[in-house]
């Protein structure tokens, strides 16, 4: 059987059957911006939310699941995924108005896509979503945000499938956000979400995202294998500025390197293992504990088993 093969479920060690796609031993790297890390023992893309619902109701409850969205803000370990990693495609990211201030938008949707299609809509206050790497299933859960802006401020609900097969609602209300954390549990997949904004000129939206995709762009290492925003600002601090005055800013282990340009962001030079990575985010938190006495927290999701 080829290692990118599509099976049926007589093949698929007793998992359930399925009508999109299963794959065995899929390797995860090309899916995830750092490019390095092992495989997924399977990785389940759904042909829509039906199907992953049926999928889970009947998937063994022992197996572990994962969602997976663009794999912007994630370190695979290079051990690899046990059990099933579920990444939402082209059914999943479909964006449409549902009334004159509000989107519903698919768990598999980009960024670019919500704010983009909120412009072209008259839709203000989402403007801030352009500039985050990533689809809106791991927005919702991280309470994704930037400049000043969070997803907590616009979400009204999201539409979720448990790891038990069953679809839910949850109002903004139940997530409990806090600072690029919710209370959904591990292995739900957001498969929607209503964003509510208020009405704005198209050109005015535009041109407030042309200066979030600007500043972003002279700041940050975008055309860089990395992982976006490494660790959680402190309270009263800056990460950044903690990693820069610990004298991390060019720092390397291997081929992962602290970026230059902007040392909150890890990259890999080129073929660094998830292992050197992640190591050398450890090294950065110790001197910047001993440096400063923070101790900073990973906002980069690290999954996985090490090799």
């Amino acid at each position: 059987m080829g290692r990118r093969s599509v099976v049926t479920a007589a093949a698929a060690a007793d998992l359930p059957a399925v009508r999109g796609r299963l794959t065995p031993a899929a390797p995860l790297a090309p899916l995830v911006w750092f490019k390095s890390g092992g495989a997924a023992d399977w990785l389940f893309e759904p042909a829509d939310r039906d199907d992953l619902s049926a999928f889970l109701a009947a998937l063994d409850p022992a197996m572990p699941v994962y969602p997976l969205g663009l794999g912007s803000n994630l370190i695979v370990r290079d051990g690899g995924m046990p059990g099933v990693v579920i990444r939402l495609g082209k059914p999943f990211a479909r964006v449409e108005r549902a009334d004159a201030v509000t989107l519903r938008c698919g768990g598999g949707a980009s960024g670019i896509l919500v704010s983009s299609t909120a412009r072209d809509a008259g839709i203000a206050g989402t403007e801030f979503l352009r500039s985050i790497p990533g689809t809106v299933g791991g927005f919702v859960r991280m309470n994704g945000g930037a400049y000043g802006r969070e997803v907590s401020d616009i979400l009204v609900e999201a539409t979720v499938v448990r790891r038990d097969g069953a679809v839910e609602v949850w109002p903004a209300a139940r997530l409990h956000y806090r600072y690029r954390h919710s209370d959904l549990p591990e292995g739900v997949v957001v498969v929607e979400a209503l964003f509510r904004g208020h009405p704005g000129e198209p050109a005015a939206i535009g041109a407030e995202m042309d200066r979030i995709a600007a500043e972003r762009e002279a700041s940050q290492p975008l055309r860089s294998r990395t992982g976006g925003s490494t660790f959680k600002n402190p309270e009263g601090h800056k990460a950044w500025a903690l990693v820069d005055a610990a004298g991390c800013r060019g720092l390397t282990r291997g081929d992962a390197q602290v970026s230059e340009k902007h040392c909150n962001f890890l990259l890999n030079l080129g073929q660094a293992s998830s292992a050197e990575i992640e190591a050398l985010g450890e090294e950065v938190r110790a001197r910047v504990k001993a440096q400063s006495g923070v101790s900073l927290e990973w906002e980069i999701q690290r999954v996985g088993v090490a090799k």
